[in-house]
């Protein structure tokens, strides 16, 4: 028997879609009769709690959680948010309630056992509720107590091997995409990447100094199945330098109907019939840059002007393939602030190597330059793309070395006067003149 009337949260039982209000009931069902065994160590009824404290929010249409201080566990500033209730007499079960973090594996491949072990941890020192997985990318336990954090913390590392993840001002746990591990469009292996990455700044990870959270996210091809470029203050984007890899007679077979390639793509029945396929309709008209064309019989493409949106490839996966000389693009500054509005990462780099011989230096190399001007331009709370704003992206390309190419180019200027640098103009144009007159005025 509940304790708490839910009227508000019934209602949103009531709809076509799953609820989380029914994972509770059930939850909350599944602690009261406790037919496991599991010796609670928080209280029973706390997801009976969890329920009215949520109820009464909609009821008075304001939240019930308070911020009461800082709750982590001993050498970590990050991977604990506190939760705390402002009504604990009448919900004692949730009087505090802190969520933890927990870093998820690269690709989020588990073992049945690894899940078994999480789930049954925190069934017993928890509420048993998860969030499989948060907006960062972390395993979430939703819901214990302050003198189980450090208990939680205890078998998560010494019996799982586990670490926490990362909150607050810091390096958020980084997330990625299956890669090469699962995907034939992988330019590089993401999985390696962010494995290497999270183990060299785990001390950024667990240890606050930034001026506000930064995340790394990681997607092995411009499809994006992790949303890095819109989802993280520096994105790494698979990509390739040569070009996309043409089998004509593939194409023609697209083009002719071949009963091998059903319409489509093969979509489960019940689907909406797209009728016969149209290579210039569903292909060379949805080209971004109309970089491709039909001569004859044969599909051509100018590479140059590719932007690798990879429409084509994913409409004629037999026909068109990625090509071969694969590295990624690096995009900073992506944010979704509540004031400013939401802004997609900036190109910084077009094509970096993704090398694992040297211990991705080259990547480390751009990361730790804008870290060390963030760290000592940045405002309290300032994003990186907010500084990116406030500075200029050239004063970004200053700090990481990195020359001005078009491809950083957002819109043409519209001011009209040029400010040059002292040790630009000092020597410079007397040498641009030489040079001028040597090739152009003989």
């Amino acid at each position: 028997m509940a304790k708490h009337e839910t009227p508000f949260l019934d209602q949103l039982e009531s709809g076509p879609w799953p609820s989380f209000v029914s994972d509770l009931k059930q939850q909350a069902e599944v602690r009261a009769k406790n037919e496991a065994g599991v010796e609670f160590q928080i209280p029973v009824d706390c997801v009976d709690d969890l329920l009215g404290v949520v109820e009464l929010s909609y009821k008075h249409g304001r939240t019930h959680w308070k911020h009461g201080g800082i709750v982590g566990v001993f050498g970590y500033g990050g991977g604990v948010i506190g939760r705390y209730c402002d009504q604990p007499k009448l919900f004692p079960g949730v009087e505090h309630f802190h969520t933890m973090r927990v870093a998820q594996p690269c690709g989020k491949y588990y073992t049945s056992d690894y899940l078994r072990g999480l789930t049954k941890l925190w069934d017993m020192r928890g509420s048993g509720l998860t969030n499989m997985h948060g907006a960062t990318g972390d395993i979430i336990f939703l819901g214990t107590t302050t003198p189980q954090l450090e208990e939680v913390f205890w078998e998560l590392t010494h019996n799982m091997h586990q670490d926490l993840g990362g909150s607050g001002s810091n390096l958020r746990t980084p997330a990625d995409c299956l890669g090469s591990s699962r995907c034939e469009y992988a330019c590089y292996d993401s999985n390696a990447l962010c494995h290497f990455l999270t183990n060299e700044y785990q001390d950024e990870l667990h240890r606050p100094a930034f001026p506000y959270k930064f995340k790394f996210k990681f997607d092995a091809c411009p499809n994006g199945c992790v949303a890095s470029i819109a989802r993280s203050d520096m994105s790494f984007i698979g990509t390739w330098k040569d070009d996309i890899k043409i089998d004509q007679a593939e194409v023609a077979k697209y083009i002719a109907q071949d009963p091998a390639y059903p319409a489509n793509a093969g979509a489960f029945k019940g689907s909406k019939d797209w009728g016969p396929f149209d290579i210039k309709k569903e292909v060379i008209n949805l080209c971004p840059t109309k970089c491709m064309w039909m001569e004859g019989d044969e599909l051509k493409i100018d590479n140059s002007n590719c932007t690798r949106c990879m429409h084509c490839i994913n409409t004629m996966p037999r026909a068109l393939k990625i090509g071969d000389v694969r590295g990624c693009s690096i995009l900073v500054g992506a944010k979704a602030p509540i004031l400013d509005g939401a802004q997609m990462g900036s190109l910084l780099v077009p094509f970096i190597e993704v090398n694992p011989d040297d211990d991705y230096a080259a990547i480390t190399e751009v990361i730790e330059s804008i870290w060390d001007w963030w760290m000592e331009e940045g405002k309290n709370r300032e994003r990186l793309g907010e500084l990116i704003m406030r500075q200029g992206f050239q004063k970004l390309l200053e700090v990481t070395g990195i020359k001005a190419v078009p491809q950083h180019v957002q819109h043409p200027r519209t001011n009209p006067y040029i400010f040059w640098k002292e040790d630009e103009v000092e020597g410079g144009w007397e040498r641009d003149v030489v040079e001028y007159r040597k090739h152009h005025l003989r």
